[in-house]
């Protein structure tokens, strides 16, 4: 008996089935792009652009290329033995009467200062003086300032000709380059880049353990108590949230300062002497007291979201099995909120070590983290390319945390409940 050939299913005008279920698909996604999209370009014009910029600016060297590049040309085949010949000098002062006339000599200026001092008032001074220059011009420069003399300011211009430079890395870790293109490190009083990092890290590291310790029984207690009690300790958790970190921070600040809330009480029942109070602001405690405080519920939510899912069932079977409570605390529940202690672990960490406004307000010189230098150099020293530099380190480190939490753990394990 012959098989009767199978007809295509089609739709009333006419169109294959398959054919209509695939225009569906892709009508039904380009919708939910276009729903998204406003979200996409902001995401795009706040984050993603500004990432980019940061990144491009801790390598952007293009100050001396532009400003000097007759100059630049004109080192090009020099031996770097010896000062250069009297084309070269002839080239700089060119360059440098072009430059003030177009009045782009600060950048210049900036940025060669930035490696070697003194370079800020050799070039002013010579711009302002170029425009009655007359060649030979080797020693009428040198006249006007030794710089021009010495070995190391051509070879620093020679260095700093490229549009691309790693010098804003290297000063980020207290590292430069020396004449003669090796990396050293920058003379010990001018140290501070390396140590902040390292105060930062461990720093943000002790907050960490401060609001585990702190936020594990409170997460213990909302996970487990009866809904009515619970809900009410999280609005005590969630208050916070509803106030300004300045007001948080600022009363930080009236609690524990000499004359404080804190050690008035201690004084008043005699802990300590009126002539001996506690110094507990503008210091390191200062600023892990009240960052731990202002972190403490990114560490309870993700706990409480993991302690909620473990069924009371498990404790009561372990004590049944003759397990001491400790014994079934460490051996039965502790591990299941592992993923818990690890999420708000990173969410902690990683917002330590970004914070601007505390450590500023409450740290003092011994409590400032490395975001504060960021603003200093951003703010008052202008040197936005080391600041830029800065800032992507710290990237860095918390894309690697990012990294490792997401392979030993997962982020969907991130949850505030």
């Amino acid at each position: 008996m012959s098989e009767s050939p199978s007809v295509p299913l089609t739709t009333a005008d006419g169109v294959p089935l398959k054919t209509s279920l695939r225009r569906a698909v892709r009508r039904s996604k380009l919708k939910a792009f276009l729903l998204v999209s406003p979200l996409l370009l902001f995401l795009v014009i706040a984050f993603v652009m500004p990432i980019f910029d940061m990144l491009w600016r801790s390598v952007d060297n293009p100050e001396v290329s532009n400003t000097l590049p007759r100059t630049v040309a004109a080192l090009e085949d020099w031996d770097r033995a010896s000062l250069p010949g009297e084309p070269a000098f002839a080239a700089l002062v060119e360059d440098l009467r072009e430059g003030q006339a177009a009045r782009n000599l600060g950048l210049l200026s900036s940025r060669l200062n930035y490696e070697k001092s003194g370079m800020r008032s050799a070039i002013s001074r010579t711009g302002r003086r170029a425009g009655n220059l007359e060649p030979p011009y080797r020693e009428s420069l040198i006249e006007i300032n030794e710089a021009w003399g010495e070995l190391d300011t051509w070879k620093l211009i020679q260095r700093e000709s490229s549009p691309y430079t790693l010098s804003y890395y290297l000063a980020a870790v207290d590292m430069q380059l020396s004449p003669d293109g090796e990396i050293v490190k920058v003379p010990e009083h001018l140290q501070i880049h390396a140590a902040l990092f390292w105060r930062t890290f461990w720093m943000s590291a002790v907050i960490t353990v401060m609001t585990l310790v702190l936020g594990y029984p409170i997460a213990f207690l909302l996970a487990n108590l009866p809904l009515r009690h619970s809900n009410l300790l999280m609005i005590l958790v969630l208050l916070p949230f509803w106030t300004s970190l300045l007001v948080r921070t600022t009363t930080w600040i009236a609690i524990l300062q000499s004359q404080g809330v804190l050690n008035d009480m201690m004084v008043a029942i005699g802990v300590v002497a009126d002539e001996a109070r506690w110094q507990m602001i503008h210091n390191k405690l200062g600023t892990i007291i009240a960052m731990t405080h202002i972190l403490l519920p990114f560490m309870i939510l993700p706990l409480y979201s993991v302690m909620k899912t473990i069924p009371p069932s498990y404790m009561r079977a372990a004590r049944s099995l003759g397990g001491r409570p400790f014994l079934s605390f460490r051996r039965v529940y502790f591990p299941l909120t592992i993923p818990g202690i690890a999420a708000g672990g990173i969410l902690v960490f990683i917002l330590s070590i970004g914070y601007y406004i505390t450590p500023a307000l409450v740290g003092g010189q011994s409590g400032r983290f490395i975001t504060n230098y960021i603003a200093y150099h951003m703010q008052s020293s202008l040197n936005w390319g080391l600041a830029a530099a800065i800032a992507s380190i710290l990237l860095f480190v918390v894309i690697v945390f990012y990294w490792v939490f997401n392979r030993l753990i997962g982020v969907d394990k991130v949850k505030l409940g």
